[in-house]
């Protein structure tokens, strides 16, 4: 039988280029599998998966590592074929940063990437989302080809991992919005909108929330005897937290009140009850003063907070007798009640150290010595009218700059009343 060689190598270079063509629709057909995955909005944990799979069986390769940044910002290996445990476990986070393009690995050093012998950084919107680590290539494969296919697919599925990921951030993000728009409407239902404003006293406020949530809380409780009360307070820190310690703290203080109590015990009870709330993670500061109508009495208590400004008889002190903050200390020691009789109008103002916080463009803070200048010169107005002009002289004195965190201001007018001089009183 004659030999025909050209028709046996024709036969056997068909035979190649048929398997080569088998194998292109084996790896179509994983890249559809693959896509029809991602559609499908399966677990991250399953592309992977598809993708060892994929890689392993259809590209035959024996060596490959995957890297993807994980939400606290560390790279961690998410799949692996044919690399041990221990040098997966070391620390390249540093190191990974430095590849910024498809780049062979031939004259690598390091333990772990001198496994392999090319990296393809994937980037997703300018920022390095994958890093996948190939090797283990026959000599005589090609090897331009494997690597551009799976150039491709670790693209699609890294950018497909990446957007679920940025999705549910998305989700999340949404949702916390939704419950701080909440809480925030919830708080806002705690600060009174209302003040009273008769013959003896008036009260007026600013409020100006750093954000949607804040940790400012003021409040007054007028008694159905002569007597009324005003507070002011500053949780430490802001967001949800906060504004949940501060309706606790509402609540504690209208309680306390109403059981008509005296300071000290007063303060105490206040500084358990925040002490339970937030187990020393957080502090207020707090005032609070009650006024007698009567005995023209004021009796104040402060608790570590900015030291309200009182005006009257032409003169300018701060009420700053009192103790600590609330919520650091299980017992509060030293705690001194401070007491003044009032038998000439007066204009006290109570705020939040946001106010002194603010700074203009050049730089300057709105500080105690600023306050109290505006103070002098502004004692003889109503509560409203001189929270008005605060709130106009805050404005033109922050320029461009913003509010760096909330800021509360409650003003207490008293008026004149009778020619009754006050001895001290035992009720608080």
């Amino acid at each position: 039988m004659p030999d025909f060689p050209h028709i046996k190598k024709n036969l056997s270079n068909f035979e190649m280029l048929e398997r080569a063509l088998s194998l292109k629709q084996l790896q179509i057909n994983r890249l559809l599998n693959i896509t029809q995955a991602i559609n499908d909005n399966l677990p991250a944990r399953v592309l992977f998966d598809m993708y060892n799979s994929f890689l392993s069986w259809e590209m035959g390769i024996k060596k490959m590592a995957i890297y993807i940044k994980e939400e606290n910002g560390e790279w961690c290996c998410a799949s692996s074929i044919g690399i041990s445990d221990s040098l997966l476990k070391l620390d390249v986070g540093g190191k990974l940063t430095t590849y910024t393009k498809l780049l062979n690995l031939t004259d690598e050093n390091h333990p772990l990437f001198k496994q392999f012998d090319v990296v393809i950084p994937v980037r997703h919107k300018n920022e390095s989302i994958a890093y996948t680590f190939i090797g283990g290539f026959d000599p005589n494969e090609d090897m331009y080809d494997k690597v551009s296919f799976i150039t491709t697919i670790t693209n699609i599925i890294a950018v497909a991992i990446e957007n679920k990921r940025l999705f549910k951030r998305q989700l999340e993000q949404e949702a916390l919005k939704r419950e701080m728009e909440l809480a925030g409407k919830m708080q806002n239902m705690l600060i009174p909108n209302n003040l009273p404003k008769n013959n003896r006293y008036e009260l007026a406020s600013i409020y100006q929330p750093h954000s949607t949530i804040g940790g400012d809380y003021f409040d007054f409780i007028d008694y159905d005897d002569p007597r009324f009360a005003f507070c002011i307070a500053d949780v430490s820190g802001k967001g949800a937290a906060a504004a949940l310690l501060m309706s606790n703290i509402q609540a504690t203080v209208r309680y306390l009140i109403n059981k008509r109590i005296k300071a000290e015990p007063f303060i105490q009870q206040l500084n358990k009850s925040i002490m339970d709330s937030a187990q020393g993670e957080k502090f207020i500061t707090f005032f609070i003063g009650e006024f007698n109508t009567e005995t023209n009495e004021l009796v104040y208590v402060n608790a570590g907070h900015n030291a309200p400004v009182l005006y009257t008889k032409g003169t300018l002190q701060t009420l700053n007798k009192g103790c600590t903050v609330l919520g650091a200390v299980d017992e509060i020691p030293g705690l001194e009640v401070g007491r003044i009789v009032l038998d000439e109008e007066a204009l006290i103002v109570t705020y939040t150290d946001g106010l002194i916080d603010l700074a203009n463009d050049a730089g300057v803070y709105f500080d105690e010595e600023f306050l109290f200048d505006f103070v002098m010169k502004n004692n003889d107005l109503s509560a409203e009218e001189f929270n008005e002009h605060l709130r106009n002289e805050i404005n033109s004195f922050k320029g461009n700059q913003g509010f760096p965190d909330d800021i509360s201001v409650l003003t207490c007018r008293i008026f004149k009343g009778g020619t009754y001089i006050a001895k001290p009183s035992k009720n608080w």
